[in-house]
């Protein structure tokens, strides 16, 4: 944390530093917490400075997590593309390249899910605007590799599969990671526990099922 000399930055350069800051803030309190807990106050604190000061840069919170959605979509896809090509056109281990993906970045699942409940609903329509144009740039990015792995897929099936795999990877990681509360009712009632979810493993067969049906949708005409 700085301390509370922290001065107001004053060239581009050090304004694009100090957002920077504001930004890694977030990101290591969603990472801790939760993104549901993370309010406009605790990234001030973290970083040093009044929420004001943040409030210089970001318009909302919603808008801080906004920001890190969309770094999140391009950093998946810098990761998901390349092993989708790699799966040499088998369903089985584009599912692996798409689940597998997504499960090493718990934060963007968990993003996922707050996006269209909250995200965008607390920020102007230009910052939804942007952020919508930067995610759908990635979506082209997974539609030409799956099509190219999996050539009996059109486009709008790619994009059906990347809709289910976010829903899958939102849904799933808020089931898997319940709250303290709920996770001590789980264990104190066995009867309830069968809710709990493995994460990676339970992505990974819905993605895979996913493919298969739409692959078997394709054959069938």
């Amino acid at each position: 944390m700085q301390t509370p000399a922290f001065q107001r930055a004053r060239s581009v350069e050090h304004k694009q530093q100090r957002r920077d800051e504001m930004l890694a803030a977030a990101r290591d309190l969603a990472a801790a917490h939760g993104v549901r807990a993370v309010t406009m106050t605790d990234i001030a604190n973290e970083v040093g400075v009044h929420k004001s000061g943040v409030l210089r840069y970001f318009e909302t919170r919603e808008a801080v997590f906004l920001e890190l959605l969309t770094e999140g979509w391009t950093e998946w896809m810098d990761a998901c593309v390349p092993a989708i090509y790699q799966a040499n056109g088998n369903p089985a281990k584009v599912a692996k390249a798409i689940a597998g993906t997504l499960a090493k970045r718990p934060l963007f699942c968990d993003l996922l899910a707050h996006a269209p409940m909250n995200l965008e609903r607390g920020v102007s329509v230009e910052a939804v605007r942007e952020f919508k144009a930067s995610a759908f740039r990635q979506i082209d990015r997974f539609e030409r590799a799956v099509t190219t792995a999996l050539p009996k897929l059109t486009k709008a099936d790619a994009r059906a599969l990347i809709s289910a795999a976010n829903a899958f990877a939102s849904t799933l990681w808020q089931i898997s990671h319940p709250t303290a509360a709920v996770a001590e009712l789980y264990r104190t009632d066995p009867h309830l526990a069968h809710a709990v979810v493995d994460f990676a493993p339970s992505l990974r067969r819905q993605t895979e099922t996913t493919i298969l049906g739409l692959l078997t949708r394709r054959q069938n005409g």
